[in-house]
């Protein structure tokens, strides 16, 4: 009996994907609810499991090929185990003894399942488990074996590129040396939203700094505290996203979008928080992020951040939303423009903090400084209404209190 695995219900107004690479090939033995492949939709990537034991009796749709809801993408025979190949041994000969093959180390891995994140890893970089040392229980091929295996290939291919000689003007031949990639579904959709953003909206950004002394006093003071009783570090983003929702409520036009020839005025915040993965930027979003408290907002960030870099956000985790923030100070900007995610019409930039030196009461002093910055769509939101969401926003941080007292 066979059994046809398709293309799952990919999420709202998803009708395609791109089949990604296959963790079991044509004649591999399954297990029920054993990943056999993965599909890359525009945000997220779908793991298409085994819907019975059996073996894969044949791949219809290829790595890299697009698929729709419902397309056929493999065929299960149920047999539990795969079939042996044919003897080619004659049969006067079949009662001779041959000696058994020594088990090698690919033989014993088979009933190893190698760590999801190794697998991943493995097939963008195309590797196979065979080439790559394992260090887990029983040869489990693990993330970080995958990392030194691709550093000592690096290097072995460094070691062999010819280097030029002072007798010679022709430079060595550059074989090798590029890289040709195929643009995931992904990185295709990220690229084609930021330049319809831009296209479409009349971007504009201003800029402000924010001093950060007293709200790195109050984490420094009390993060023990609060790590103790509520299981999660206590990070900025959570002073941050708090004052958003004030200055947002503030400044409504901030958290509106334009529909057709209508403005909608949001008077709630779904906060899109945008994570960087191996595969590109995604934005999360937390639902009434008004609402939250400090906890709630830091262990749903650390959620979602897991889930985003494991690949298990739905198409549903990352729709809805009314505003953004970037955080590019984790990995050292000092300054940059954000671009907005349409349809809203406003994202705020988080950046390095500094020691820098800065006037206070008529003397120069040495702050820890952050340049922030609020990317607007200029149809809806004016400069004015614009300068007073960012300085609302510094206010607040500058003075945690007034979050606190709501003022």
């Amino acid at each position: 009996m066979t059994v046809n695995i398709h293309v799952p219900v990919l999420g709202e107004s998803v009708t395609e994907a791109t089949v990604g690479p296959w963790t079991k090939g044509q004649g591999d033995a399954v297990e029920t609810d054993e990943i056999i492949c993965e599909l890359e939709t525009d945000k997220v990537t779908l793991e298409v499991r085994a819907t019975a034991m059996g073996v894969i009796a044949e791949i219809v749709a290829a790595e890299g090929s697009t698929v729709e809801v419902g397309e056929l993408l493999a065929v299960i025979e149920e047999s539990g185990r795969p079939k042996a190949a044919p003897s080619k041994v004659p049969k006067k000969m079949a009662t001779q003894e041959t000696p058994a093959p020594q088990e090698t180390a690919s033989n014993t891995k088979q009933d190893v399942e190698d760590a999801p994140s190794a697998k991943k890893m493995m097939a963008q970089r195309g590797l196979t488990s065979n080439q790559v040392q394992g260090s887990g229980k029983g040869g489990r091929v693990m993330k970080e074996d995958v990392q030194q295996a691709l550093q000592v290939a690096e290097q072995e291919a460094s070691n062999q590129l010819t280097p030029m000689t002072a007798d010679t003007d022709q430079p060595p031949e550059e074989t090798g040396l590029e890289e040709r990639v195929r643009m995931s579904r992904l990185r295709m959709t990220i690229a084609r939203r930021l330049k319809e953003a831009q296209n479409t909206a009349a971007i504009l950004t201003t800029y402000n700094e924010v001093d950060m002394t007293h709200i790195m006093a109050l984490r420094s003071n009390f993060k023990e505290d609060f790590e103790k009783k509520h299981g999660v570090r206590l990070g900025f983003m959570s002073f941050f996203i708090k004052a958003c929702c004030t200055a947002l409520l503030d400044v409504p036009e901030v958290n509106a979008e334009i529909d057709g020839e209508d403005i909608v005025f949001k008077r709630f915040v779904h906060m899109g928080v945008a994570v960087g993965t191996p595969t590109g930027l995604v934005v999360p979003v937390l639902r009434h992020a008004e609402r939250m408290k400090f906890a709630t907002i830091e262990s749903s960030i650390a959620e979602m951040a897991v889930r985003a870099r494991e690949g298990k956000l739905s198409m549903s985790d990352m729709q809805g939303g009314t505003f953004s923030i970037s955080n590019g100070g984790v990995y050292g900007s000092l300054m940059s423009s954000p671009i907005l995610n349409p349809p809203q019409s406003g994202i705020l930039g988080m950046h390095k903090i500094q020691q820098r030196p800065v006037a206070i009461d008529g003397e120069v002093v040495i702050r820890p400084m952050m340049y922030v910055a609020l990317s607007y769509d200029h149809r809806i939101v004016d400069g004015k209404g614009a300068v007073t969401f960012l300085v609302r926003v510094k206010e607040l941080i500058e003075d945690p209190r007034r979050l606190l007292m709501d003022i």
